[in-house]
């Protein structure tokens, strides 16, 4: 019985380093897409109506979803908890009005500060491939992290602090 366990066990670790392995390659696969090295001069209008600007000398992270893809609503919760402690703008992509957008917010208790993409047309401007997509500048405006696909919490925090160096 003993064995039968740990056969189990040692078949659902490799399965787990292999999905992991898996869906790191296809990010990065994914990323090479991504052509905004530089932070874009982006419209920072938020759903709300007011205007959002970035804190100089700080890490921005820009997150990329749409509330249509479910791997988005996995991992928006992650976005949440970094976005409490760190400089955060995402953009809701083909996502509906701002009114819809902002009942998505309040349905799942989310406070981020989100821009509209009704046409995807900023989408197109970072050339993102799939969503959800992470983007993270360092205090120059520089690309430094993306991310295609889920993303930990643990992980965001760790690119925050490396963008931050």
């Amino acid at each position: 019985m003993k064995e039968k366990i740990l056969h189990y066990f040692k078949e659902i670790v490799f399965f787990i380093l292999f999905i992991t392995l898996f869906a790191n390659i296809l990010s990065i696969y994914k990323s090479q897409e991504i052509t905004a090295n530089k932070l874009p001069n982006l419209p920072m209008r938020l759903i709300d109506n007011s205007l959002y600007k970035p804190h100089l000398n700080r890490p921005l992270v820009v997150h990329i979803w749409a509330t249509w893809c479910p791997t988005c609503k996995m991992e928006i919760d992650n976005i949440e908890r970094i976005a409490k402690n760190y400089d955060t703008i995402t953009i809701a992509v083909k996502s509906g009005s701002d009114y819809e957008i902002e009942n998505f917010l309040k349905s799942n208790n989310l406070s981020l500060k989100v821009i509209n993409d009704r046409d995807g047309s900023l989408a197109q401007k970072f050339h993102i491939p799939a969503f959800p997509t992470t983007l993270i500048y360092n205090k120059k405006g520089e690309l430094v992290f993306s991310e295609v696909g889920y993303t930990s919490t643990f992980g965001l925090y760790l690119r925050i602090w490396w963008a931050s160096l």
